[in-house]
C-alpha cells in the first residue's frame, strides 16, 4: 500500500526534530550554500521552507511527511514532472542534483529541494484566463495519459470514499450525539457517489495534479507554474478541472465552457466524465475530515485547525454534505 493510514506512536511529533539547523544542514549537504535566510511557507501535510543561496535566487525545500509516501511513489511524483518540464509544459519540477538524483535524505527526513518561482493566484473569473488553464491543463493530461502511475493509488470511491468514511467512525472524532446522522448520511452518499461513477463508466483514468486547485497555481503576466504534484495519482481527468468551478449550477455551466473551449485544443476530453464533478466534490469532503482525523496528533494540526472535532465542524459538515446527497441526482453540466 503507498499511503500509509495509521501513524505508529513515535509520528505524533513527526517534525520535532526539524529545526533551522537540520534544514540548512541538509541543503548545503546537497551542494548549495546557504546564506542563512530561512522562511517556513504555507504547508500542512510536509515541511516546505523557502531557503537563501549566497550569490543567486532562494530555493525551496520539501520536507516529505514521515511514513506517507513510499520513496518509489515520491519518485514516480519527480519522473512525472520533469517529464512535463521537459516537454516544456510550465510546472515546477524537482531539481536534479550533480549525481542524478531528485529526492534526499537528512536526519531521518527525506527531501526535494525546488526552484522558486513567483506568481499569484489565477483570477478565475475572467474567461480566458479559464481557457488558458484549460489549454495548459489538457497539455498535463495529454502527458499523463502516455503511461499509468504504478506506485500511486488512484481517485476512486475506494480510496477517497470507503476508506476515509472507515476510518473517521472507528474512532471518537465524531460527537457521540451526531454519529448516526453522520454514518448513515456518508454511508447514502456513497452509494450516490458509486452511481455518479457507474454512470461515467468506461472513462479512462490517467496520470494527474490530482491537487488542482487555484492555490496550487502561480500565475504570472506569461500565465500559469503549476505547483505541488504531492498529491498526484491516476484518476478521470475531470479531477483536475472542477476545481475551476464556483457559483450556481448556471455559473458553472459557463465556465466548464471556457475550461473546455481550451481544452480541447489540446486533449480529448469524454464527456461520460461530466457525470463526476459533483461525486468528486463529496469524496474530497470526506476524505478531507479524514486527513485531519489522521493528522490529529500532530500538534500542528491543533494549533492550526483549532475547530475540528467541535460539534460545530460536524453539524456543519452534515449539513454541507446534505446539500451535496441532492446535487448528486441533478443531470451533468452541458457543455458539448
Amino acid at each position: 500500500m503507498c499511503e500509509i493510514i495509521h501513524y505508529m506512536s513515535d509520528q505524533k511529533l513527526p517534525y520535532q526534530n526539524l529545526t533551522p539547523d537540520a534544514v540548512l544542514d541538509a541543503v548545503e549537504a546537497v551542494g548549495f550554500r546557504c546564506d542563512g535566510r530561512l522562511l517556513a511557507l504555507n504547508s500542512y501535510e510536509n515541511r516546505v521552507y523557502q531557503v537563501g543561496i549566497d550569490c543567486a535566487e532562494p530555493i525551496v525545500a520539501k520536507f516529505y511527511r514521515p511514513l506517507r509516501w513510499t520513496d518509489e511513489a515520491i519518485l514516480e511524483e519527480h519522473a512525472y514532472t520533469l517529464e512535463l518540464s521537459e516537454r516544456e509544459i510550465p510546472v515546477v519540477a524537482p531539481i536534479i542534483d550533480g549525481a542524478g538524483h531528485t529526492l534526499h535524505e537528512s536526519g531521518g527526513f527525506r527531501f526535494a529541494l525546488y526552484p522558486r518561482r513567483p506568481g499569484r493566484v489565477p483570477e478565475l473569473g475572467d474567461p480566458d484566463i479559464l481557457q488558458w488553464m484549460g489549454r495548459f491543463i489538457a497539455r498535463i493530461h495529454a502527458v499523463g495519459a502516455i503511461g499509468p502511475f504504478v506506485h500511486r493509488p488512484a481517485i476512486d470511491v475506494a480510496h477517497f470514499g470507503i476508506e476515509p468514511y472507515r476510518f473517521i467512525m472507528s474512532g471518537d472524532f465524531i460527537p457521540s450525539d451526531l454519529v448516526p446522522a453522520y454514518g448513515s448520511l456518508v454511508g447514502n452518499l456513497l452509494e450516490g457517489i458509486q452511481a455518479c461513477f457507474d454512470r461515467a463508466a468506461g472513462f479512462r483514468a490517467i496520470r494527474l495534479h490530482g491537487d488542482c486547485h487555484p492555490g496550487n497555481v502561480l500565475w504570472t503576466d506569461e500565465g500559469p507554474h503549476f505547483v505541488d504534484f504531492d498529491d498526484c495519482r491516476m484518476g478521470p481527468a475531470i479531477q483536475d478541472l472542477w476545481m475551476l468551478l464556483s457559483g450556481e449550477r448556471s455559473e458553472m455551466t459557463m465556465q466548464i465552457g471556457y475550461v473546455m473551449d481550451g481544452y480541447c485544443e489540446y486533449h480529448d476530453f469524454d464527456p461520460r466524465e461530466l457525470h463526476l464533478p459533483e461525486a468528486l466534490r463529496t469524496l474530497r469532503m470526506i476524505h478531507y475530515s479524514a486527513w485531519l482525523a489522521r493528522r490529529w496528533e500532530d500538534p500542528a494540526f491543533k494549533i492550526s485547525f483549532p475547530w475540528f472535532n467541535t460539534q460545530k465542524y460536524w453539524q456543519d459538515q452534515i449539513l454541507a454534505l446534505r446539500e451535496q446527497a441532492a446535487l448528486l441526482d441533478e443531470p451533468p453540466l452541458c457543455v458539448f
